[in-house]
């Protein structure tokens, strides 16, 4: 007889400790256990916001090293004496020996490491079945080219390849002929990851079986005392091949009752053997012409649809009844289960290739059919999806009931129609390689990986429409500097501060990535989940020369970004090569030469006055009013200054006298490019003996002689419409010339004869509220969030309109 009394009550006043918080796919588990009023601790890497409100204490360590986590179960024990843990339990396959590991130092019940280690390594388990006269096909592991030759040498196939401690059937190949094992070996080799497949981190060592032909099947089971008090079967249907991926699952199972209950005898006994004697329990096995052969056994409750399934066919409880076993509550037999109460069927929702999910609807009226039994789905409008090779993804699932499995077949049809969504496959462009066959899990498309999973971000933009751009995660590439830094810094940090909070105004979800902690960012630039970065980075190590290089990680992760590409922001910071680049486009420039040590001569075809500046330094660092010159000593004077005190080299330019002209201009394509109001810089009331320039002091020095004296017409005052013409056109063609992207300013002077001259491009212009860019674009209407919103557009178009890297060759190539 089972106890009349209610599940709460077995647990009030206890605690469960939970290792592993797993993924939101397990929340229902905490929702479920928080119902049964019992205290819920959880064993994890960190605090996990998609279960926190059912969680009372978090134990944090690195479920990777488990003497860490030992330790830091040990310390929670003695620093909170009040809290008795009653047992523990995992529900998620990476940390099946973990959860033995603790519960063997700290006398919980459960499953004994020693035991443990036999079921998890799927070797060992061969070996076990193999000692105990259990049927285990021929096996072997592939660590090497020459153990591949064994296996040729000595297995029949069809042959199955499988990680010794996979899980979900991540990287599980079934191998027709030598040339298919060693595609499989080297594509499995190169992208096996943790990334894909969490339960790796326990060892990527590679196993070998003879594939084994029979009706695949699920056996639930809760054991406790070494007795079997509840065993349920389930039919898997024919998985797609050669990846193993799972469609239906059939519950209760459709075989012949000899066959069922060969299963039954062979779990009990299998159980028996290894030494499991509390738990519950997934295996996985196959019923065949010579008798039921297991696949493997997992130590903890079966994932996805299981739980419900279970519950739905046969009125148990398995998170209950695992838990009750886990806490010593004892658990009475279940019976009375040759008829189950429903007929179910779960169907795994996949997709054909990978790709970006594009439309989504399910229909409201789905859940009030009264024969849909559970509806998960947990991906959304804009999610990447990887199938094999690429991953092994999948939306969710779908089952319904019926009153016997034609039933519940003829209504999962139906509930089917009220499903649909829509893939994008990822763009042939996208390093997806060309060949395919009808069956898209064929071996042929092994090539792809691991470049179609490492593009998802860029392949997202792509598919995207722009007029949902603010679902995009922006990540804000700058800088954050501590309290007294300088001026620059202070600017600098100015910036992606008021970026981030303008666009979180306006509705984005946006995160700061800070480059001045380079190890911490680049960790946390390959884990985040932003869609683009909108990069105003300027220092990396304190240093503008290493800017460029932010844009190359970028890169490099494949993670879309604003602005101009790397290539394009070192040559702008090198303002020699920029002048031969335009000296060799006859783009007017002053005339100019340049000296890298004191030993090299400079023209003497340059007229006085001259001005010296570095090479490589931007915010007109190293530039100040005595950089104008007069005469050879003042020049010799200048450049040691640039060559010795600054470690530049130097550029040496004919002094140019009259206004300066900004020239900002948003775009990168022919048909967006467009220049927006210039803004031009009187120098006339400059006092006597200050030059026509904008020093250092200009931009960040403590006086306002410059402020005051400098005047700044936005849009410029009295300019005839061909001179403004023509400064736009020229500093549109070094702007296409040096290749820059999205957003960019070109510094233009003219002389007394109002001919112009460009002096260089700031491909990374600040744009922050007030600098010149944004203001000018005000003057077209553009609010300060209107044009971080276009430049991010313009960004987003870049990447739409041509392949992914497209944007690295640079039209000067």
């Amino acid at each position: 007889m089972k106890s009349k009394e209610p599940p709460g009550s077995f647990f009030k006043d206890k605690t469960i400790l939970i290792i592993n918080a797993g993924s939101i796919k397990k929340r229902f588990i905490y929702q479920k256990i928080k119902k049964l009023e019992l205290k819920i601790i959880v064993l994890n890497k960190k605090e996990e916001g998609f279960i926190k409100p059912y969680v009372d204490h978090w134990i944090i360590a690195d479920t990777g090293n488990h003497n860490e986590c030992v330790q830091a179960v040990k310390e929670f024990i003695n620093t909170h004496p009040e809290i008795v843990i009653s047992g523990v339990i995992t529900f998620w396959e990476d940390d099946v020996l973990l959860t033995s590991k603790i519960l063997d130092r700290f006398n919980f019940i459960g499953i004994p490491l020693s035991v443990a280690k036999k079921a998890r390594n799927k070797f060992l388990f061969r070996e076990f079945c193999e000692q105990n006269n259990i049927p285990a096909p021929k096996h072997a592991y592939v660590r090497s080219e020459e153990d591949i030759k064994k296996v040729i040498e000595n297995f029949n196939f069809p042959l199955v390849i499988k990680p010794v401690f996979g899980s979900s059937s991540a990287y599980v190949m079934k191998i027709e002929n030598e040339e298919e094992l060693k595609n499989s070996y080297e594509y499995i080799k190169k992208s096996i990851s943790t990334n894909v497949e969490s339960a790796l981190h326990d060892g990527f060592d590679l196993l070998v079986e003879e594939y084994i032909d029979g009706d695949e099947v699920d056996i639930d089971i809760l054991i406790q005392n070494g007795r079997i008090k509840f065993c349920g079967i389930s039919d898997n249907t024919k998985t797609k091949e050669p990846f193993f991926i799972e469609t239906d699952r059939l519950t209760p199972s459709q075989l012949p009752e000899k066959d069922q209950d060969e299963l039954l005898e062979m779990a009990d006994f299998i159980l028996e053997k290894i030494g499991v004697q509390n738990g519950c329990i997934h295996l996985e096995a196959k019923s065949t012409k010579k008798g039921p052969v297991p696949i493997e056994v997992n130590l903890r409750m079966g994932g996805d649809e299981i739980y419900s399934s279970v519950k739905a066919a046969w009125k148990v409880d398995l998170i209950e009844n695992a838990l009750k076993i886990a806490l010593g509550i004892h658990v009475d037999k279940f019976k009375n289960l040759e008829e189950p109460r429903k007929y179910l069927i779960a169907r795994t929702l996949l997709s054909d290739y990978s790709g970006v999910l594009m439309k989504l609807n399910i229909d409201e009226q789905l859940e009030k059919l009264d024969y849909v039994e559970d509806l998960a789905f947990f991906k959304k409008i804009g999610d990447s999806i990887f199938v094999p090779p690429d991953g092994y993804e999948y939306f969710g699932w779908l089952m319904v009931s019926g009153d016997n499995h034609l039933d519940a077949e003829e209504n999962m049809n139906s509930a089917m129609k009220y499903i649909n969504y829509e893939i994008a496959r990822f763009h042939s462009a996208s390093s997806i390689g060309k060949t395919s066959r009808k069956n898209g899990f064929s071996f042929s498309v092994l090539n792809k990986y691991p470049l179609v999973r490492q593009n998802v971000k860029i392949e997202k933009i792509r598919q995207m429409n722009i007029k949902d751009q603010r679902n995009l995660h922006i990540g804000i590439a700058c800088n954050n500097f501590m309290e007294g830094a300088g001026e620059i810094e202070k600017t600098l940090n100015n910036v992606g501060l008021i970026i981030e909070k303008t666009l979180k105004k306006i509705g984005y979800n946006v995160t700061f990535f800070d480059f001045n902690k380079i190890p911490d960012v680049l960790n946390d630039l390959q884990k985040s989940n932003i869609d683009m970065i909108f990069n105003v980075c300027e220092r990396i190590n304190g240093s503008s020369l290493l800017e460029p290089h932010a844009t190359a990680v970028f890169d490099i992760l494949q993670i879309p970004y604003t602005g101009s590409n790397s290539f394009t922001l070192a040559l702008c910071i090198d303002k020699i090569r920029v002048k031969k680049l335009l000296t060799y486009h006859h783009v007017p420039t002053p005339k100019w030469d340049y000296a890298y040590d004191m030993d090299d001569e400079i023209s003497s075809d340059l007229i006085y006055p001259l001005i010296v500046k570095p090479s490589n330094t931007d915010d007109s660092i190293g530039v100040t009013n005595n950089s104008v010159v007069l005469n050879k000593k003042q020049l010799q004077l200048q450049m040691e200054k640039v060559i010795k005190g600054l470690n530049s080299p130097a550029l040496v330019e004919e002094y140019i006298e009259g206004d300066e002209y900004d020239v900002s201009i948003l775009g990168s394509e022919e048909d967006d490019l467009r220049v927006l109001p210039l803004s031009r810089s009187i120098y006339d009331n400059l006092p006597k003996g200050y030059w026509h320039i904008f020093p250092y002091e200009a931009k960040y020095g403590t006086g306002d002689l410059y402020k005051k004296n400098i005047i700044v017409q936005r849009p410029p005052k009295n300019i005839s419409k061909k001179l403004e013409a023509l400064i736009s056109e020229i500093a549109m063609d070094t702007y296409n010339i040096l290749g820059c992207h999205d957003y960019g300013r070109v510094d233009v002077k003219l002389d007394k004869n109002n001919n112009p001259y460009v002096l260089e491009l700031n491909s990374n212009p600040s744009i922050n509220i007030g600098n010149c860019v944004p203001a000018v674009a005000e003057l077209t209407g553009m609010t300060y969030s209107d044009f971080l919103e276009e430049i991010i557009s313009l960004a987003i178009k870049r990447y739409k309109n041509r392949s992914p890297y497209y944007h690295l060759q640079t039209k000067i190539i």
